[in-house]
């Protein structure tokens, strides 16, 4: 079952409560805190491309790149009827390929947990490095340990929108820190509604993993932040932003 085929066209329903425009302005102080020139910037993946098109509409350099081709056509329509030329491009991650150098990545919504082998990590870091210039800026959020362990568990959740009903699962892995999530969808069909239903894994790494995988991509850490802000994360924390620098050739 290929993860985000039908889950691309409930996506944006059900991530309402992100609140894409305070990501976008918070990534514009982060930015401006850390003295980055943001230049061109990659978003990396993507999904339905909302917080790509805000950052354009911001006036950031900006192009994404994502896994599925469902999210993809969504992100290009939504860009189209806004008015803005954004490209977007159908990548894994790990197998990242560039036309070009960039000077900013950012990679949002714990997409790094969708990979679940520390090699997969790896390869993604390596790919962003060798395709960044020096001194440029990766930026990317990640649910921790405690997140994966004591709020999504073994837990289920619902979700009641107009469009459809989403029942979702957790099964809590302590060993590697992996949960699988089951997602079945229900949409209304006249009288009736249509199930469809996907399955994948997410993987939170301690960040003392994180670093070391930086630093060999050839990234220095500059600082950890608590979600959405510029405090030290507790212990509690649900997600951590890591802002990390491409060493210089110098």
């Amino acid at each position: 079952m290929r993860a985000y085929s039908d889950f691309a066209e409930f996506y944006d329903c059900l991530t309402q409560n992100v609140g894409y425009d305070k990501k976008a302005d918070y990534l514009l102080e982060l930015f401006k805190r850390h003295n980055h020139n943001t230049g061109i910037t990659l978003d990396l993946a993507c999904g339905t491309g909302t917080l790509t098109l805000e950052l354009k509409k911001r006036g950031i350099d900006i192009y994404g790149i994502d896994a599925s081709c469902e999210m993809l056509t969504i992100a290009q329509q939504k860009a189209f009827e806004n008015g803005q030329n954004i490209m977007f491009i159908c990548q894994k991650m790990q197998n990242l390929d560039l036309y070009g150098t960039i000077d900013t990545c950012i990679c949002s919504l714990d997409s790094i947990n969708h990979l679940t082998s520390s090699a997969d990590v790896q390869k993604t870091f390596d790919r962003i490095s060798m395709f960044m210039n020096p001194n440029g800026l990766f930026v990317f959020d990640a649910n921790t340990v405690y997140k994966h362990k004591y709020v999504l568990g073994d837990n289920c959740y619902i979700y009641d929108t107009e469009k459809v009903f989403c029942a979702w699962q957790n099964n809590y892995n302590e060993k590697n820190n992996k949960v699988m999530i089951t997602l079945d969808f229900f949409e209304p069909d006249g009288k009736l509604y249509r199930r469809s239903s996907e399955q994948f894994s997410e993987r939170a790494y301690t960040r003392s993993e994180m670093t070391e995988m930086l630093i060999k991509a050839g990234f220095d850490i500059e600082s950890v932040y608590d979600d959405m802000s510029f405090e030290v994360p507790k212990q509690n924390s649900e997600r951590e932003i890591y802002v990390a620098r491409k060493k210089s050739n110098e």
